[in-house]
């Protein structure tokens, strides 16, 4: 099996998910099940207060858990979270920030993963995140 670049893992982010394109979601690192991603300063993003928005956050979270995914097959992947359990820990401040996914347990039809969130430059947690996901099984005949 070809382990797909981290240049090759952020094409495929963005094109299934062109947010993460606008956001210009980067993909740092990705590999056996691991993948670091960076999201840029960007004013549309912040909420009062000055901090990064929780929808950009647990969005940034979602394609980090699918980068981490996708650095295990091959680049192909049928799945979606299933359920996201969001903490937030004190704010991110204005960007960037750093999200660190990583597939704990994947089984036949459920992965489960957690996504650190830091600001970019900090050791200082702002977001702790849990997922699952549902593996989408093939329809017959395809």
């Amino acid at each position: 099996m070809t382990i797909p670049s981290p240049a090759e893992i952020q094409a495929i982010m963005r094109s299934g998910v062109p947010l993460a394109g606008e956001w210009e979601v980067e993909v740092l690192a990705a590999e056996g099940g691991v993948a670091l991603l960076r999201l840029p300063a960007k004013p549309n993003l912040l909420r009062p207060g000055n901090t990064i928005s929780g929808p950009a956050l647990m969005g940034l979270a979602d394609v980090a858990m699918w980068a981490a995914l996708l650095s295990t097959t091959n680049g192909r992947d049928d799945s979606v979270t299933s359920t996201m359990t969001v903490n937030f820990l004190r704010p991110a401040g204005s960007g960037p920030v750093l999200a660190q996914a990583r597939i704990v347990k994947r089984g036949k039809r459920m992965l489960f993963g957690e996504i650190l969130i830091r600001p970019e430059g900090s050791d200082d947690l702002s977001v702790h995140i849990t997922t699952t996901w549902a593996v989408i099984a093939p329809q017959r005949g395809r």
